[in-house]
């Protein structure tokens, strides 16, 4: 039984630990971007529901229901920000639990 060529090793496989290039990955936004992205369209739905509410104060606004939508959009926004947040938060801890 020849044993030599049943280890030789297998052409054309490349380095195993060599990380894979995919062609749309440099097109593609990373995690962070994305994740900076939804933070600051959240941070303009505050600002914006802010200035809804000082022209309010100021007696600019015919129609309430427009800032009651301005502080809805901006309040569900956070609330979605914040229970994304709990869940990577709640991910994370559960991987450094993890036993190796």
């Amino acid at each position: 039984m020849k044993i030599n060529g049943l280890f030789a090793p297998v052409s054309g496989v490349g380095n195993l630990f060599e990380p894979v290039s995919r062609p749309d990955e440099e097109s593609a936004p990373s995690f962070s971007d994305m994740l900076r992205a939804a933070v600051n369209e959240v941070n303009g739905l505050q600002k914006a529901a802010e200035a809804k509410n000082l022209d309010l104060v100021a007696g600019r606004v015919e129609d309430l229901s427009e800032v009651m939508i301005a502080a809805e959009k901006a309040a569900l926004a956070l609330q979605l920000t914040v229970q994304v947040r709990n869940k990577v938060v709640d991910a994370y801890q559960e991987i450094m639990r993890m036993s190796i």
